[in-house]
């Protein structure tokens, strides 16, 4: 393991890329996105047709009630086999990549790919950990993911990781190097935009490797947020915190099995990552909404009011929410809100309504497609605010984690795609 990157938690790793394979094919969106959608995976299946693809190496989260998924997962493990054992993937050694994606907007975002020690990572909330999540992890979302990773031969990304780097000095300095080597360069399907990758030179993982060791250092937290003596925050899980927790619980059932001096040597130990830095340009928070299925807009309205007496329709001062149901679209404020964000003050209600009175409630990126969901008959959809960003850190610092689903980092179809893989048995 690399010396230079021993307390950071994020290492360069062998990174597995397809080799002599149409990489728009190939390349698909993280698998928890179109959740309830499956028109966009069935058009994904329509452009891959027989073609060696991520497709075949993941479940889409929108199939996981589907009655053929245990034969589904056992069909990626071995479609994984074969994609080794045949030849298809070459093996960057001890790599690092950079990347630029671009975005459907237009805007260039900023990527570092490597993996992380998941003895560094903590999910707990007012975990002091290097590595943390920055909202509620379900723990019932774990479970349904640990099936499809515990016996595969490999992984493929799509977590995301922040880092606070307002003078840009980890990824900034990558861009239009020109000693870099060119991995891939592509569009990607369904709208995705472009992704180009480049292999860091050795000089490059080396100042790297320096640029993250002065972000972690106690002047820097205490420059940053006047917090100079709590335990360093690192890396913020952005996106796939559900996956990174899954990767961790597999971990620790295999070290459970495993004398401690082999724990280090062990692949499941670490997880592949792309690292983006927190104040890139084209990094966005985006809201998401909820979705509630089976809704009886009456009975909920009516409970709000009891919750929430001081409640009215239309936006006011306080937590103001967009509502949207057949024939309606409106917006409820909630003057004087105990909670901090207007998706706190949403997700509680919501848990217990849905206890209550019953029905299901989705997490939807996209405004268009949250309200197109609202409007249909016994549903009802709640569009919220966006977060600003420049708060996250050192809140997850003084408070701990956010609730769960508290904003994404851009639109659906500018989530990470699956690109890169890498051996973890």
């Amino acid at each position: 393991m690399d010396e230079r990157f021993k307390n950071l938690g994020f290492y360069p790793a062998d990174i597995l890329l397809p080799r002599d394979t149409d990489m728009t094919k190939w390349a698909v969106v993280a698998c928890d996105q179109f959740t309830s959608q499956p028109e966009y995976w069935q058009a994904v299946e329509d452009t891959v047709g027989d073609a060696p693809s991520a497709l075949r190496l993941i479940l889409p989260e929108a199939r996981l009630g589907s009655p053929t998924v245990e034969s589904d997962i056992a069909a990626i493990n071995r479609t994984m086999g074969e994609y080794l054992e045949g030849g298809l993937f070459r093996t960057l050694p001890d790599s690092l990549i950079y990347v630029e994606r671009v975005q459907s907007d237009g805007r260039v975002r900023h990527g570092l790919v490597g993996m992380v020690d998941l003895e560094q990572y903590d999910f707990t909330p007012g975990s002091g950990a290097l590595i943390r999540a920055t909202e509620g992890t379900v723990l019932s979302r774990i479970p349904p993911r640990v099936r499809v990773r515990k016996d595969a031969p490999i992984e493929l990304p799509h977590v995301m990781l922040l880092i606070d780097d307002p003078d840009r000095t980890v990824i900034g300095p990558l861009a239009g190097e020109p000693a870099m080597e060119r991995l891939y360069d592509f569009d990607l399907q369904q709208g995705g935009g472009h992704i180009t990758g480049w292999k860091l030179t050795e000089q490059q993982v080396e100042a790297v490797a320096a640029a993250l060791t002065a972000l972690a250092a106690p002047e820097a937290m205490e420059r940053k947020y006047g917090m100079g003596g709590a335990a360093p925050l690192l890396f913020a899980v952005g996106d796939g915190n559900h996956s990174l927790a899954t990767a961790k619980r597999c971990y620790e059932d295999l070290k459970a099995v495993t004398p401690p001096e082999q724990c280090a040597d062990l692949p499941a130990r670490y997880a592949l990552v792309e690292v983006v830095n927190n104040h890139d340009e084209a990094l966005q928070f985006e809201p998401i909404h909820r979705v509630l299925f089976g809704a009886d807009p009456e009975t909920f309205l009516a409970e709000f009011r009891r919750q929430f007496p001081n409640a009215c329709e239309g936006k006011g001062e306080g937590h103001t929410i967009e509502v949207v149901w057949a024939g309606h679209d409106g917006y409820l404020t909630v003057p004087d809100p105990k909670m901090q964000l207007a998706v706190g003050t949403l997700q509680s209600f919501l848990d217990e309504y849905v206890q209550a009175h019953g029905g299901e409630v989705d997490y939807i990126h996209g405004d268009d497609v949250a309200r197109e969901l609202g409007r249909k008959a016994g549903n009802m959809a709640f569009l919220l605010p966006a977060m600003g960003k420049e708060q996250l850190f050192k809140t997850v610092m003084a408070d701990g984690v956010l609730p769960r689903k508290t904003f994404s980092m851009g639109h659906a179809q500018d989530k990470r795609y699956y690109v890169e893989a890498r051996r973890i048995r």
